[in-house]
């Protein structure tokens, strides 16, 4: 199933847990795995501890880790940086899911990572039974 995910920020944490159960509920999907993917390469989709003030400090840490380089991307040299940090946390997560819902530790959320936003993001999810 196909989702739409509206960014309103150039780099921005939205938090897919909420929307992603439902979704589990509608499609009356009770065990197996969910496959959660972003179909673009300047975002990602990982889980992480969404306390307050953590989102930011997530953003600030992934723009540290990229160097200031003089990339040679012919479309747009500037959001280099954030096609690799796409690649460094990866394009989708994975999930049990037990009992209609998905099976997370206690403080994890599926995120999905603006890097090159505002933006609608296609994200596909995709359900296996077990």
């Amino acid at each position: 199933m196909s989702r739409k995910v509206a960014t309103s920020k150039q780099k921005e944490i939205v938090d897919l847990t909420d929307e992603i159960n439902q979704h589990l509920g509608e499609a009356g999907f009770k065990n197996g795995l969910c496959h959660v993917f972003a179909l673009h390469t300047t975002c990602a989709i990982t889980t992480a501890d969404l306390d307050p003030g953590t989102d930011l400090d997530m953003l600030d840490a992934f723009e540290a880790i990229i160097p200031k380089l003089k990339y040679r991307h012919p479309h747009n040299p500037e959001h280099v940086p954030d096609h690799i940090m796409s690649t460094i946390i990866g394009p989708g997560v994975i999930v049990p899911v037990t009992d209609g819902e998905l099976r997370l530790g206690t403080w994890q959320r599926v995120i999905l990572v603006e890097l090159d936003g505002p933006r609608k993001r296609d994200i596909e999810i995709t359900l296996v039974k077990a």
